[in-house]
C-alpha cells in the first residue's frame, strides 16, 4: 500500500521547485524590462480581414515595449465593449424621459376629426393638472413607464399624489412648487374627435395666464374639489371658482362641464349628499354669470388621482347614471364654425427653432401650405412653411406654425395673422360696452386699467363715460354720467397704450369681448361697439 500523503508532499515540492526553476530563468530573460503600463489612448484594433485583405497590419503606435499587441487588442475590445453598454444606458435614459404618443395614423381616405379645445379651470388645487395627466395616460399619450418614473421622482421629495400632475406641469419650478403657472398644452383624441387640453393656472397670481388659455378654448370644464373645506375655500369671495367662471363666459365659452373631483376622499367617500350640496350651491351663481343650467351645465362626480369615472364607470357610485367623462366629450354636438370667414389667427406665443415658430388658435378662416399672409398690427408679409405637418387647418384647431419672411422679434402675443385681402382692424381708440362687476371705489374719467382682448393684454384709459345703460330695458341715458360704479352698465371710451389688434364684438365677437383687470382683479367685462379712427 502506497502512502497518499507522502506521495502528495512529494509532487508539491517538486511543483514549486519547478516553478523556482521558471521565475529565476524569465527574470533573467527580462532584466532590463520596462514595467508594465497600459495604453489607454490606443486605437481600437482592427483584424486583417476586416480590411479585405491578407497583409498585416502594422501594431498601433501607441503601443509600449512591454505591452504585447493581443494585449493591446484585448484592451481594445473591452473599451469598445464599456463604450456600446454606455451608449445603451445612455439610450434607455433618453427614452425614458421623451414619452411617445400612441396615436395611430390616421387613413389618407378616413375623414378629418372635428377639432375641439378644452380648457380646465376652477381653484388652485382643485386638481385640474391631475385630472389632465389621469386623461393622458387613459388615452394612451403617456407610457406607463413614463408615469412610473414620475411616482418614484415625486415619492423622493414626498410628493406621491403630483405624479400626474407631471404630465402637463414640465417646469420644474411648478413640479417643486405643486402649482401650475403657465397655460399647459396636451393632445388626446377619442373615436369621434381631437382634442386640445389647455390645462390653466389656478393660482390668483397668474390669472392672466388663464384668461389666454380660456380665449382659446371652446369648451370649459370647471374643477372644484368635494373635499370638506376646499369647496368652500375655492368657492367663497376671493376664491378663483367664482372668478374662473366668470372670466371663461366673457372670454366666449359656451359650454360648461362641472367635474366634482376627490369624490373618493375619506371626507366623502362618494357621498350623493357631498355632491348635491357643490350643485346646489353652484348653479345659481352660474346662472348669473350666463350660462344656462338646462343646456349650457353638466355636473359629473370624479376622482382625478385613481381615474374613477373618467374612462370607465365606477361601482362606487351607483347614483351616477350619466356617461363617463372622456364618453360625454366624444358624444358632445359637433360646434358650428364658419370656414369661409377672413383668416384670424391670434398668436399665444413665438420661438425659433429652425425659423419663426409661432402657437394660437385660429378663430376663422381656413389656412393651407405656402399661403401668404399678413402680421397685424405692423403689417408684416410672412409665409405658411412648406414643411408643417398638415396640407390645411381649418377654424378652431390650436396651430403650431412655422413662417417665414418675418424674424421671432417682429411678433408679439396678441397679433394677428391675417389673409391680405382682408386685414383686421387695428387702432387705439374704441368705444364698449362695460359691465362693472367688483369695484370698491366710483371710477371716473382718467382710469387706468389692464385690457384682456382675445390673446392682447394692453393698458388702457377710460378716457370718458358716454352714458349709462339700464340693465332691464337696455335703456340709455340721456346726460353723461360723472362716475360709474359695481352693478352698473355704461358705454365709455377707452383709449390703449398701444396699437391693437380688435374687431367690433358685432362683426367678430372672438376678437370684441375683453376684460378689464385691476390690482389683481378682475374688475369689469365689456365688448367693443365701435373702432374710432385715429385724427392726424
Amino acid at each position: 500500500m502506497y502512502d497518499l500523503n507522502y506521495i502528495a508532499l512529494v509532487t508539491s515540492k517538486n511543483v514549486s521547485v519547478q516553478l523556482k526553476r521558471e521565475a529565476a530563468a524569465f527574470a533573467a530573460l527580462n532584466v532590463n524590462a520596462k514595467p508594465f503600463v497600459p495604453n489607454v489612448n490606443a486605437a481600437v484594433f482592427v483584424p486583417s480581414f476586416a480590411h479585405g485583405g491578407d497583409a498585416e497590419t502594422p501594431a498601433p503606435d501607441g503601443v509600449q515595449e512591454g505591452l504585447g499587441e493581443g494585449d493591446a487588442c484585448e484592451e481594445g475590445a473591452t473599451r469598445k465593449v464599456e463604450e456600446e453598454e454606455e451608449e445603451m444606458m445612455m439610450m434607455e435614459e433618453e427614452e425614458e424621459e421623451m414619452p411617445v404618443p400612441k396615436i395611430a395614423p390616421a387613413p389618407p381616405d378616413a375623414p378629418k376629426k372635428e377639432h375641439v379645445n378644452v380648457v380646465f379651470i376652477g381653484h388652485v388645487d382643485a386638481g385640474k393638472s391631475t385630472i389632465g395627466g389621469q386623461i393622458m395616460y387613459l388615452t394612451g399619450m403617456v407610457e406607463k413607464r413614463t408615469l412610473e418614473k414620475y411616482e418614484r421622482e415625486a415619492k423622493e421629495k414626498n410628493r406621491e399624489t403630483w405624479y400626474l400632475s407631471w404630465a402637463l406641469d414640465t417646469n420644474q419650478e411648478e413640479r417643486d412648487k405643486g402649482k401650475t403657472v403657465e397655460v399647459g398644452r396636451a393632445y388626446f383624441e377619442t373615436e369621434k374627435k381631437h382634442f386640445t387640453i389647455l390645462d390653466a393656472p389656478g393660482h390668483k397670481s397668474f390669472v392672466p395666464n388663464m384668461i389666454g388659455g380660456a380665449s382659446q378654448a371652446d369648451l370649459a370644464v370647471l374643477v372644484i374639489s368635494a373635499r370638506k373645506g376646499e369647496f368652500e375655500t375655492g368657492f367663497e369671495k376671493g376664491g378663483q371658482t367664482r372668478e374662473h367662471a366668470m372670466l371663461a363666459k366673457t372670454a366666449g365659452v359656451k359650454h360648461l362641464i362641472v367635474l366634482v373631483n376627490k369624490m373618493d376622499d375619506p371626507t366623502v367617500n362618494w357621498s350623493l349628499e357631498r355632491y348635491e350640496e357643490c350643485k346646489e350651491k353652484l348653479v345659481p351663481f352660474l346662472k348669473k354669470v350666463g350660462f344656462n343650467p338646462k343646456k349650457d351645465i353638466y355636473f359629473m362626480p370624479c376622482s382625478g388621482l385613481t381615474g374613477a369615472n373618467l374612462k370607465d364607470p365606477v361601482s362606487e357610485c351607483p347614483w351616477y347614471t350619466g356617461l363617463p367623462f372622456i364618453s360625454h366629450l366624444d358624444s358632445l354636438p359637433n360646434f358650428t364654425r364658419s370656414n369661409d370667414g377672413p383668416v384670424r389667427l391670434p398668436i399665444v406665443d413665438k420661438y425659433k427653432d429652425m425659423g419663426t415658430v409661432i402657437l394660437g388658435k385660429l378663430e376663422s378662416g381656413c389656412i393651407s401650405k405656402a399661403q401668404q399672409l399678413v402680421m397685424m398690427p405692423n403689417r408684416v408679409l410672412s409665409l405658411l412653411s412648406d414643411d408643417v405637418e398638415t396640407d390645411d387647418a381649418c377654424p378652431g384647431e390650436n396651430l403650431k406654425l412655422r413662417l417665414k419672411g418675418i424674424e421671432e422679434e417682429e411678433i408679439l402675443p396678441g397679433f394677428i395673422l391675417c389673409s391680405p385681402d382682408n386685414v383686421c382692424h387695428s387702432g387705439r381708440t374704441f368705444d364698449a360696452q362695460i359691465v362693472i362687476i367688483e369695484h370698491k371705489s366710483i371710477i371716473c374719467p382718467g382710469y387706468n386699467a389692464v385690457l384682456h382682448i382675445h390673446t392682447c393684454i394692453e393698458e388702457v384709459q377710460i378716457t370718458a363715460l358716454i352714458c349709462l345703460v339700464d340693465k332691464k330695458s337696455g335703456e340709455k341715458s340721456k346726460t353723461r354720467p360723472r362716475f360709474v360704479k359695481q352693478d352698473q352698465v355704461c358705454i365709455a371710451r377707452l383709449r390703449a397704450a398701444g396699437v391693437i389688434c380688435l374687431e367690433t364684438f358685432k362683426d367678430f365677437p372672438q376678437m370684441g369681448r375683453f376684460t378689464l383687470r385691476d390690482e389683481g382683479k378682475t374688475i369689469a367685462i365689456g365688448k367693443v361697439l365701435k373702432l374710432v379712427p385715429e385724427k392726424d
